[in-house]
C-alpha cells in the first residue's frame, strides 16, 4: 500500500480510534507523534470566540519543538469556560506523557458540537490507547485522517514530493470539514507534515500564504468556526540544508505546500455538507484584490447562486444580482460574465448563447464563473459548492 498519509514524511507516527465522545461509536480521538522534534507552524480561525484546544494551541506554539499533537472530534470544547481550558490542557499533558514530551510541546484541537464539556476522562484514556497504537504505517495515518472527521463523508489527504537541493523532500496533509466554513481559515482541522529542513517563521509564512489561497477562499455556508487550526510540522529529517531566507529552495517548498492545501480544499469543496458539485468564481477588472475578493465570495455565498448550480440552471441573472449588491466598484455598461469559457452577459447585456450547453456547463461537477467588473485590473476568487435539500436536513438533524 503505498503511503499517501501524514506518515509519508520521515519522522511522523499517528493513530485513530475511538474512545467514546461520540455517541455514534465512531473514531474520535487522533494522535500526532514526531519523536525527533518538530519545528511547527500554525494558523487559526480569526473568530473572536474561540475553543479551549485555540487557546491552548497558541501558547504551546511558542515552544522550540513540537513532539506531539491531539485531537479530538466529537466535542468542539468551545464556550467551555475555565473547566474547558483544564481539559485541553490535560490532553496535551497526558500526550506529552505518553510520547515523552513536556505538556507544553504537544498541540491540540477540537472539533464537534459547541457548549458541551469535553468527556475528559474518556478523552485520556483514548490518548493513552493510540499512544500505543503509534505507527509511521499508511493504515495509521489513514485512522488519525477518519477520526478528526464530523460530517465528511471520506477522509481528505493529499502527499506531495519534490526535490530540493538534491534531496528527496515529502509534504503531506489531512484535512476535515464539510460545514460551517467561510472564508478565513474555513471550518477546518488542517495537519501537514513534512521532514524539510525549514525554520520556523518561513514555515509558518509558507502555511499561511498557501491556507489564504485554498482554504481561505472555500466557502460552504460562509460561516466561520470557533475551532479552525491548519498546522504544519517540518521534522527536518530529509534535509541537510536549513531553509532560512526567501531562496529559489524556500519558493520551491512553498509552492508545493501551496499546491497540497489546493488539492485539499477541493477535495473539501466536493465533500461539502449536501453537495454534489462544486464552481470557483473569479472576478477580474476590480479596483483593488480587497473588492475581487469581496465580489467572490458574494457570488459564491449567494444562496440563489448555490441552489441555480444544484438545478444545472446558468441563470446569469442571479450572478449579476450577487455582484450588484456587494458593494464593490463596477460599470454596469461594461459588466460582463463567462460560464467556463461560453459568455452568458456581455458588456452590460445578455448575451446569446447556447442554453443547453450552458445547462451542461453548470452540470459538471466543477465549472467556473468570471465576472469581469470592468473598474480596474485586480482579479482574485472563491471557491462554492451547490445547496441542496440534504444540507438542510444534515443542519436540521444535527444534535445539539
Amino acid at each position: 500500500m503505498k503511503n499517501e498519509t501524514i506518515t509519508a514524511p520521515q519522522g511522523f507516527l499517528a493513530a485513530g480510534l475511538a474512545c467514546g465522545i461520540k455517541v455514534s461509536g465512531k473514531t474520535d480521538i487522533a494522535l500526532l507523534s514526531c519523536p525527533t522534534g518538530a519545528t511547527a507552524g500554525a494558523v487559526f480561525t480569526t473568530n473572536k470566540i474561540v475553543s479551549a484546544a485555540v487557546h491552548v494551541c497558541r501558547d504551546h506554539l511558542s515552544s522550540r519543538k513540537v513532539y506531539g499533537v491531539v485531537v479530538n472530534s466529537g466535542n468542539a470544547n468551545a464556550c467551555t469556560g475555565k473547566k474547558g481550558l483544564t481539559s485541553a490542557k490535560k490532553m496535551c499533558a497526558v500526550a506529552a506523557t505518553e510520547i515523552k514530551a513536556e505538556p507544553e510541546q504537544v498541540l491540540v484541537a477540537s472539533t464537534g458540537i459547541i457548549g458541551e464539556q469535553l468527556p475528559v476522562k474518556k478523552a485520556t484514556d483514548g490518548i493513552a490507547q493510540a499512544a500505543a497504537q503509534l505507527s509511521d504505517s499508511p493504515e495509521a495515518g489513514l485512522a488519525f485522517a477518519q477520526a478528526i472527521m464530523t460530517t465528511d463523508t471520506k477522509a481528505k489527504q493529499a502527499v506531495r514530493q519534490i526535490w530540493i537541493s538534491g534531496e528527496q523532500v515529502t509534504i503531506a496533509g489531512t484535512v476535515k470539514g464539510a460545514g460551517m466554513i467561510g472564508p478565513n481559515m474555513a471550518t477546518t482541522l488542517l495537519f501537514i507534515t513534512t521532514d524539510a529542513s525549514i525554520g520556523k517563521p518561513l514555515l509558518t509564512a509558507a502555511l499561511s500564504e498557501a491556507v489564504g489561497n485554498s482554504l481561505n477562499k472555500l466557502t460552504v455556508d460562509g460561516h466561520q468556526s470557533t475551532n479552525d487550526t491548519a498546522i504544519i510540522l517540518a521534522s527536518g529529517l530529509a534535509s541537510k540544508h536549513l531553509i532560512i531566507g526567501p531562496c529559489p529552495r524556500y519558493r520551491k517548498f512553498a509552492g508545493a505546500l501551496a499546491e497540497l492545501c489546493s488539492d485539499l480544499a477541493h477535495q473539501m469543496a466536493l465533500d461539502a455538507e449536501g453537495a454534489t458539485r462544486m464552481f470557483k468564481v473569479v472576478v477580474t477588472g476590480a479596483a483593488t484584490r480587497s473588492e475581487a475578493a469581496k465580489a467572490a465570495r458574494a457570488v459564491a455565498d449567494y444562496p440563489l447562486v448555490k441552489c441555480a448550480v444544484h438545478g444545472g440552471d446558468p441563470n446569469w441573472g442571479r450572478i449579476i444580482c450577487a455582484v450588484g449588491s456587494c458593494g464593490v466598484k463596477l460599470n454596469p455598461d461594461k459588466l460582463s460574465c463567462k460560464l467556463d469559457d461560453l459568455y452568458v452577459f456581455k458588456k452590460g447585456a445578455p448575451a446569446r448563447f447556447d442554453a443547453a450547453k450552458a445547462s451542461a456547463i453548470v452540470s459538471k461537477t466543477e465549472h467556473t464563473i468570471t465576472v469581469d467588473l470592468d473598474a480596474g485590473k485586480a482579479a482574485d476568487f472563491c471557491y462554492g459548492c451547490d445547496l441542496t435539500a440534504e444540507y438542510v436536513h444534515i443542519n436540521a438533524d444535527y444534535h445539539t
